[in-house]
């Protein structure tokens, strides 16, 4: 359901690959409006219920999540290689995301807040902010 939001999004714009990258996050905090379930991801939902169960789902919600994570790697990998940036991986940050998104999701469930899930798309905000801009202090945020 939200392929077509993502691929339309305004983000993709940017000239540079990292405002790309933290305007995918702005749209993520942008989406938490409203209640936990309409931002809630269903795939993230079904794995935690049917990964030991089913093969075939736990595979499915694989190809959707990675696959998702997948679609940031190539800004993610040009940000690493313009600021040379060593130690991870385009891989490695963008599924990263995806986990501190879904994970937000589930304690926004467990809440019934979608504020906890803002404030995870804060820190991950910061924590990019820091890994590519490493004159930046925490004082200066």
């Amino acid at each position: 359901m939200t392929g077509g939001l993502f691929a339309a999004a305004a983000y993709h714009a940017h000239a540079d690959p990292l405002d790309r990258v933290m305007g995918y996050l702005d749209l993520r905090a942008a989406m938490l409006d409203g209640p936990v379930e309409a931002f809630t991801c269903l795939v993230g939902t079904m794995v935690q219920e049917a990964f030991s169960s089913s093969d075939r789902i736990r595979e499915a919600c694989k190809a959707s999540i990675i696959g998702h994570a997948q679609k940031l790697e190539a800004d993610l990998s040009a940000a690493i290689d313009a600021r040379g940036i060593k130690g991870v991986t385009a891989h490695g940050l963008a599924v990263h995301t995806q986990a501190v998104l879904q994970g937000a999701f589930i304690i926004a469930k467990a809440t019934g807040s979608p504020e906890v899930a803002r404030d995870s798309v804060a820190h991950l905000k910061r924590y990019f902010e820091l890994l590519f801009n490493p004159q930046v202090t925490m004082k200066g945020m």
